[in-house]
């Protein structure tokens, strides 16, 4: 690739989960996956060293196998889906030696915080049409009442029902675009390629 030469590479939404735990009556831990996510990487080298990253979630999509829960999820009480209704991410992958860290700001509700999540680079592959794919694992863990997800109720011996730290966990599978020329821009990608 040239210098102005930027590989565009979108995420194979059927190919990649985007999950959550958190602590239930300080017990044991409900799960759930958001459903519906995009997002873009963009590179100009081929170790990722540097790349612009940006990922949206549809808060509608949030699904943890309960609906009535599903339902809590998307009220006002923690996402407030129906006024927003995205929860985005624009930052960084950086690559030291061979290991990756997600860095940048993390968007919920009215609040927009800087994280810095652990990723594994699980390699590259050709997919049935010739396509070329890269493999990313990413973990973290953030606060919930950060972003302004306060709900507190309480349980008779004093615990949060809804614990405050949720752990994140994402394999996402990506798939390289045509390169394109494009101008160098300081604000890099600015919302997700439209995926088929």
């Amino acid at each position: 690739m040239t210098a102005n030469t930027k590989t565009i590479w979108t995420i194979d939404h059927n190919h990649s989960i985007v999950q959550f735990k958190v602590k239930h009556l300080a017990v044991s831990n409900v799960s759930g996956n958001f459903n519906a996510f995009s997002g873009n990487l963009e590179t100009d080298n081929e170790t990722f060293a540097d790349s612009a990253i940006y990922f949206e979630i549809d808060t509608n999509s949030v699904d943890t196998n309960n609906s009535e829960r599903d339902g809590h999820l998307r009220s006002p009480h923690f996402f407030d889906a129906a006024k927003f209704p995205k929860i985005t991410f624009k930052g960084t992958l950086q690559n030291a030696a061979g290991e990756f860290l997600l860095v940048g700001e993390l968007t919920i509700l009215e609040t927009t915080k800087t994280v810095n999540l652990n990723v594994e680079f699980t390699g590259t592959g050709t997919g049935r049409f010739g396509d070329t794919r890269a493999g990313f694992e990413i973990n973290g863990k953030l606060n919930r009442k950060d972003y302004g997800l306060n709900f507190g109720l309480l349980t008779e011996a004093g615990s949060l029902v809804v614990g405050e730290e949720i752990k994140l966990h994402c394999d996402i599978q990506l798939i390289r675009q045509v390169a394109t020329e494009m101008e160098a821009t300081s604000k890099g990608l600015n919302a997700p390629m439209q995926l088929s």
